[in-house]
């Protein structure tokens, strides 16, 4: 694509890692003008106008847009996607990267999700859901061990257990009808579990066409060796070795299918859609569909991203990405997260962090900011359960860990907490997982 007119001035929704990494990435872009990051977070402030606006509002972000005359918003979490903030920008005009609420359902509702991928032949786990505590609890008695609970709705990546017992099934399943989700859990959905690695393939889509991503491996669960509950996600990496190319094929063939889908079932979707696979011996099944970019994915994704991401953006929000291709780095990239201590449960905040500056300085080595804040002083402090996202980039897999892991022991806050065993099993190969 042809040198813009004029710079475009940007706005990115969101205060994690991920929005970091994009802001990152973006203000790389030959075209970038000025970015605002709403609400943003300590890391977004060196790069971009952190702004006081609620993300999750559709009329406060578009009166921001109209009023700052912004060329693009990036909307990167998924409660803004479901509250339709995209529906609201575009019917005033105003170009979008994400889809609108009837695209954002697909994460914001599992059952709605499951009912799409049976409608449309995708391979999934057989499943079932419920509003009604007996009914559930009477399910759960036919089915086998392991099983899959999750709180249909939106629960920050903690809603899902995959209970190894009866018991624990049923206290799953007792809290999310009791409200320990909230609304989000109002319905359970229970499903069986797939046996196999996880892997996620993301995709950028104009509604017609697709450009795939890089598969990455997400590490959901906060204890090392996968043990202890679910959390946003403690570290990645991309490429995935342990992904055949037959493999990488069907997870493509998928995508390809759930797109055409979506627009037969007249759903405009422009944004990122994300697929999240078990790699079984049957072939890859979808475990679920995210409706944006995936954190801690972007933050290994986007740092081997060679294409210009403004060039891309544009051309998914304008709903026209044929003939465009994506290049990336033939680097691995691994990234650690580092948490406050107690999460994925109640956690302190406003704890000094130190070593940023030392870490940052090490071979290949990025850092994204995830929950932090930075006062007027300049102290840099804990904000959130996620606190930071330490990627590093080398010309093999272990080269990239070794970095990351280097970097993290630089890095001090009171209690901080991060699994040592990030890419590990890749490192044992497919048998690690058997």
């Amino acid at each position: 694509m042809n040198k813009l007119s004029a710079p475009v001035d940007i706005l990115v929704l969101g205060s994690g890692g991920r929005e970091h990494a994009l802001v990152c990435s973006l203000a790389a872009a030959p075209d970038c003008g000025r970015i605002w990051a709403a609400p943003g977070n300590g890391g977004t402030a060196a790069l971009a106008t952190n702004v006081a606006l609620d993300a999750n509002n559709p009329v406060a972000v578009a009166d921001f847009a109209r009023q700052q005359q912004v060329g693009l918003v990036v909307i990167g979490p998924e409660q803004p996607l479901v509250n339709g903030v995209a529906d609201t920008l575009r019917a005033q005009g105003t170009a979008t990267f994400g889809p609108g609420a009837a695209g954002a359902a697909l994460e914001g509702s599992k059952s709605g999700a499951k009912r799409f991928m049976q409608s449309h032949g995708l391979p999934t786990a057989a499943w079932s859901s419920f509003n009604d505590l007996d009914a559930a609890l009477a399910y759960l008695q036919s089915q086998s061990l392991p099983i899959v609970i999750k709180a249909d709705g939106l629960a920050a990546g903690k809603g899902v257990t995959v209970a190894q017992t009866a018991t624990e099934a049923a206290t799953a399943v007792r809290e999310c009808l009791d409200g320990r989700f909230g609304p989000a859990g109002a319905t359970v959905v229970i499903e069986a579990a797939l046996r196999g690695p996880e892997c996620s393939l993301l995709v950028f889509t104009d509604g017609r066409r697709i450009l795939p991503m890089a598969p990455a491996q997400d590490h959901k669960r906060v204890g090392e060796g996968d043990t202890g509950p679910n959390t946003g996600g403690m570290g990645v990496y991309s490429p995935v070795p342990i992904v055949r190319a037959d493999e990488q094929q069907k997870m493509l063939e998928i995508m390809e299918t759930a797109v055409l889908g979506l627009a037969a079932e007249g759903i405009d979707y422009r944004g990122v859609l994300y697929g999240g696979f078990m790699l079984t011996d049957s072939g890859p099944q979808l475990l679920e569909f995210n409706a944006r970019f995936g954190d801690p994915e972007t933050q290994v994704l986007l740092p081997r991203l060679q294409s210009d991401l403004l060039t891309v953006m544009l051309a998914v929000a304008a709903g026209d990405i044929s003939g465009m291709e994506l290049s990336w780095s033939p680097d691995w990239a691994v990234s650690v997260v580092l948490c406050s201590p107690g999460y994925p449960g109640d956690y302190p905040t406003g704890l000094p962090i130190s070593g940023l500056a030392a870490a940052a300085q090490l071979p290949g080595v990025t850092i994204y900011q995830a929950g932090t804040q930075q006062t007027a002083d300049g102290q840099l402090l804990t904000a959130g359960g996620r606190v930071l996202d330490v990627t590093a980039l080398g010309s093999t897999f272990a080269e990239a860990r070794e970095r990351a892991y280097a970097a993290v022991r630089q890095i001090e806050f009171s209690g901080c907490v991060y699994r040592r065993d990030i890419g590990e099993r890749a490192l044992r190969g497919r048998e690690a997982w058997s």
